[in-house]
């Protein structure tokens, strides 16, 4: 079995050079839900050489209808833990570093450091969302970060643009605040949606609160209607611009 074959249409695109340059580098995926697993696959399959995956989660009943490492054999397991075994099996050349922990100010030492090239923000949570984005801009450490997919259903709507230039987006407004008052820049890269978001239809289940995962942190969240494709979308928009950048750089 040989590198090159799982990557041989990779290679026709990217040349050889722009190839070993991905397999060179390494990007945290933090958060492995709707988003951050879709996003965590696409730079498996992608070429990246190296990957550090960020959750304290488990896998729940709920997540089977948006999250790619759900299936009904395997909940109750530690989101990382099949996120690692799953990427082996795609790429057994790729370096997965798995860290089953809850990311805030009191881990961010441990979770963002090291040779990391690339950041992708996919947490739900606010306060925890804002310290990794602000300590990467703290640290020069180029990360996109990914807002509300949760009642969407236009994939049509989806963008890129810096945080200052959203529009709609319930949580970029949220974000913007916070970043604010840690005196944080608006030219942060994010991959949000133009369409408001849908509301939980009326004869559905009430919505329920969910907790921070094994690790019980911050507020319970309210769970939120959610297709299975537009999460998706937006993990893959945020895998490709982490690829496409890291290409960039000579």
């Amino acid at each position: 079995m040989v590198r090159e074959d799982f990557f041989s249409r990779s290679i026709m695109l990217y040349g050889r050079e722009g190839f070993e340059r991905l397999q060179g580098s390494t990007v945290a995926v933090v958060g492995l839900g709707g988003v951050g697993s879709y996003a965590a696959e696409a730079l498996c399959r992608g070429g990246i050489g190296g990957i550090r995956l960020v959750d304290c989660d488990i896998i729940k009943p709920p997540d089977v209808n948006r999250q790619l490492l759900a299936l009904a054999t395997n909940v109750g397991e530690k989101k990382v833990d099949v996120a690692r075994r799953r990427l082996a099996e795609i790429n057994p050349f790729m370096e997965v570093d798995a860290r089953h922990e809850f990311f805030h100010h009191d881990t961010t030492g441990e979770l963002l450091g090291g040779d990391l090239d690339f950041v992708i923000d996919a947490i739900d949570s606010m306060n925890p969302k804002a310290e990794l984005v602000s300590q990467c801009v703290e640290r020069a450490l180029p990360v996109i970060c990914v807002l509300g997919a949760a009642g969407k259903t236009d994939p049509m709507s989806v963008r890129i643009d810096s945080l200052g230039k959203t529009s709609v987006c319930p949580l970029a407004r949220t974000l913007r605040r916070y970043l604010r008052n840690r005196k944080v820049a608006m030219d942060v890269p994010v991959v949000y949606s133009t369409e408001k978001p849908v509301s939980s239809h009326p004869a559905g289940p009430p919505a329920q609160h969910e907790t921070s995962g094994t690790y019980v942190r911050g507020r319970p969240r309210r769970s939120l209607p959610s297709l299975p494709t537009i999460p998706a979308i937006f993990g893959l928009i945020a895998a490709n611009y982490v690829i496409l950048e890291l290409l960039k750089r000579s």
